[in-house]
């Protein structure tokens, strides 16, 4: 068996990406998309005729297009895979918890009139205070959420107190940050502080019978990959998924709740809104790479924005 067939028998592989031919071809369990990964695929040449005719349906108004395309791409892409396909949720709103309730909320509204079973959805947002609190009340409602631009402890801790579907932890931009703060080319997977941060959330996860499953995301290897084996899921970048379908090595599995449980055990703690600022204010990796990450998604729907508006012109 090929590593990803190994893999697979161990985690649930996601596609990392709104390329439907890449979707098809690698038949994933799940599917993830951001507003970056989105943004690339409706720019493409393909789709610009989708693009103008669905801008001239919402006369020109560009929030209102973006969030369509964004529901027909989430469709089109549940007709190529079996499981759940995450939306992302403006990342404008990030910061504010009753706009991304209501956001998700007219996303579910719209999947529903298209005929999608409400389970095959992940409402996705940044793990901000704001957007995990947004995260608890949309869970009571039964509407699944995956808590994405995850980069410290304390946020993994406050999403599984929320009751939150699913985690993304970055573990390739935490592996960048790395980088470039101890000013190393090449980090081994024992040292990579990215896979670290999942073992310790997973770990976390596992000893305290949390139902939050854990998603490793962002990588930038297959070391880093196999490094997180076992780990309940891995939404992995199409480039990667075939490298892993070329490698002809033995996977062991890394990761167990079984594993975690032999672990030294980790106490449980609940965050209040001031103590997870406060954790916040003292993580610098978190401080860094979250405020980034947002503006990068706000960038990547800008970029998009731009397309349509120049066309409706």
């Amino acid at each position: 068996m090929s590593a990803l067939q190994q893999l697979r028998t161990m985690t649930t592989i996601v596609a990392d990406t709104g390329d439907l031919a890449a979707i098809e071809r690698l038949k994933p369990i799940d599917a993830t998309t951001n507003p970056s990964l989105i943004t690339k695929a409706l720019i493409h040449p393909d789709n610009q005729a989708m693009l103008a005719d669905t801008m001239s349906q919402y006369q020109g108004d560009v929030d209102a297009t973006i969030d369509a395309l964004t529901i027909q791409i989430g469709c089109d892409i549940l007709g190529l895979i079996e499981g759940r396909v995450s939306t992302e949720v403006d990342a404008r709103l990030s910061y504010d918890t009753q706009a991304t309730i209501d956001k998700a909320l007219e996303f579910m509204d719209a999947y529903a009139k298209a005929g999608v079973d409400p389970k095959r959805v992940l409402i996705k947002m940044a793990a901000t205070w704001q957007g995990i609190e947004a995260a608890r009340y949309l869970e009571t409602q039964d509407i699944h959420c995956n808590l994405t631009l995850l980069f410290g402890q304390h946020q993994a801790v406050a999403c599984a107190d929320a009751g939150v579907t699913l985690i993304s932890p970055f573990v390739g931009r935490i592996l960048d940050w790395q980088k470039r703060q101890q000013n190393r080319q090449n980090v081994p997977a024992a040292d990579d502080m990215g896979v670290q941060s999942v073992k310790l959330i997973y770990q976390y996860y596992k000893q305290h019978g949390y139902k939050t499953q854990v998603m490793g995301a962002s990588f930038r290897s297959t070391e880093q990959i196999l490094a997180l084996a076992g780990c309940d899921l891995l939404t992995i970048a199409p480039n990667l998924i075939d490298e892993l379908a070329a490698m002809d090595i033995s996977v062991t599995r890394q990761l167990s709740p079984t594993m975690s449980m032999d672990m030294d055990s980790m106490t449980r703690v609940s965050l209040t809104a001031e103590e997870f600022s406060q954790v916040y204010q003292q993580d610098t990796v978190t401080q860094d790479l979250l405020p980034k990450g947002i503006d990068g998604f706000i960038s990547a729907r800008d970029e998009l924005a731009q397309t349509l508006a120049a066309m409706h012109n």
